[in-house]
């Protein structure tokens, strides 16, 4: 009966690859890459002043004695964020993939390659999130430094999926007791590539676990008030494992731990059986996957009586968008951790942690 309903409805459970957003040329048109040095400027550009030129073709240079001890260049956004919290005024860090970008799927742009070549050091998640890109920075970790921060987790915090033991779960910035540890990397690289800079680089990265820890408090304290009966966590990836292991929640993904896995029939019937039978309300879309896959799974418990809705938007392999607090690590686990908390009927503020959230009721996004 399940498959007939979602068949009608066009869901033929074939490969549904999130769309991922190519981030625009970074440098003005005409200007494919970062220039060492100010160059002459050719005949057809002598109208425009020297100053002006230079200002033009400089990248991310300032005045004598105000020009970053390191330039560097990140993958993810949450990668990003921790170089930039940890770095703080003494890098300049250029993240590659910006809000809704999905991962798995990203390939760089010729602006990409042109940045990583230029920069004094790239980070990158490791542990195989960002696949399309590994064979670029294995070859690029021969000429310059290149940092895996999540493989500083300890292998035996690291999550496999049963049928892959060998390929641990790439998604770690979802719990932070185990994101810690990619902070301390970051530390430790900063601290390699730039050894005037350690007291700096340790006292951020001192006051930013803090910080941390206090989140993670916050989690355990709103996670710990849903109810037993709810604590099932459904969403469109296999995404939400470290979540699930740090706060007592069982999770479900629609499709495996990368986008690029196929969500079938037999997985969204077997995933109805389990709506129906363990009573589950609420599920979980996400800002970097195609809801295509949750709008089946909503059809596909239609069809036999049982109604379900959309718990709310998580943020899983993107953060929010650029400048919000959402577009950071912190505000990015705070938004899911209390959206999550409230509409599986738990009890959490509305503007979380911090009071900072920009966040709807749960269920709004059903009614668009």
């Amino acid at each position: 009966m399940v498959s007939a309903a979602l068949k009608a409805q066009g869901y033929r459970g074939d490969r549904q690859a999130a769309i991922s957003k190519v981030p625009p040329a970074r440098y003005p048109k005409g200007i494919s890459s970062p220039p060492e040095e100010c160059p002459l400027p050719s005949p057809r550009l002598l109208s425009i002043p020297i100053a002006a030129l230079c200002a033009l073709l400089s990248w991310g240079q300032a005045v004598a004695g105000e020009v970053p001890t390191l330039r560097l260049v990140a993958t993810t956004g949450m990668v990003a964020d921790i170089v930039r919290e940890v770095g703080d005024e003494r890098v300049e860090v250029q993240g590659l993939m910006g809000p809704g970008v999905d991962p798995h799927l990203y390939r760089q742009t010729r602006s990409d390659v042109v940045a990583m070549s230029r920069a004094d050091a790239v980070f990158w998640n490791g542990l195989s999130l960002e696949v399309q890109l590994a064979e670029l920075l294995e070859r690029l970790a021969r000429r310059r430094p290149v940092f895996a921060v999540a493989e500083g987790v300890p292998r035996e915090a690291l999550l496999a999926d049963e049928q892959y033991p060998d390929q641990p779960d790439p998604h770690v910035w979802m719990d932070p007791g185990r994101w810690r540890h990619a902070v301390i990397a970051v530390r430790d690289a900063l601290i390699e590539l730039d050894p005037d800079g350690t007291d700096d680089y340790e006292a951020s990265a001192e006051a930013y676990l803090e910080e941390l820890e206090e989140l993670d408090a916050y989690a355990r304290e709103v996670l710990a008030s849903i109810p037993e009966t709810s604590r099932v966590l459904v969403t469109a990836h296999d995404a939400f494992g470290y979540f699930g292991d740090a706060y007592g929640l069982e999770v479900m993904g629609i499709q495996g731990f990368s986008t690029e896995s196929e969500a079938g029939l037999s997985r969204i019937e077997t995933l109805v059986d389990l709506l129906v039978e363990r009573e589950i309300g609420a599920i979980f879309v996400e800002t970097s996957v195609s809801e295509r896959s949750i709008r089946a799974l909503i059809e596909g418990a239609a069809a036999v009586g049982h109604e379900v809705r959309i718990g709310g938007e998580l943020f899983s392999d993107a953060m929010g968008p650029e400048g919000s607090y959402e577009g950071s690590w912190l505000g990015m686990l705070d938004h899911n951790v209390t959206t999550i908390a409230r509409a599986l009927d738990g009890d959490a503020p509305q503007a979380g942690w911090q009071a900072r959230l920009a966040l709807a009721d749960p269920g709004s996004a059903e009614e668009e």
